[in-house]
C-alpha cells in the first residue's frame, strides 16, 4: 500500500500530469470539430443526392 501511495505522489508532482491533460483537451476539441465537419459535408451530400433524385425521371414499373 505505502508503494503504491509513493507512486500516486510521484504522479502528482511530476510534469507529465498537465502534459496529458493538455493533449486530452486537444484531442477533445480535434473530435468535436472533426465530428461537426463530417455532418456538415454528410448533410451537403444528402441534399446533392436528394437534388439529383428529384431532377431524374421517373420508370413506370
Amino acid at each position: 500500500m505505502n508503494c503504491f501511495m509513493n507512486r500516486v505522489k510521484s504522479f502528482l508532482k511530476s510534469e507529465d500530469g498537465p502534459t496529458a491533460t493538455e493533449y486530452a483537451v486537444m484531442l477533445a476539441l480535434i473530435i468535436v470539430a472533426a465530428i461537426g465537419s463530417i455532418q456538415l459535408v454528410g448533410t451537403k451530400v444528402s441534399d446533392t443526392f436528394t437534388n439529383v433524385e428529384g431532377k431524374l425521371p421517373t420508370v413506370a414499373p
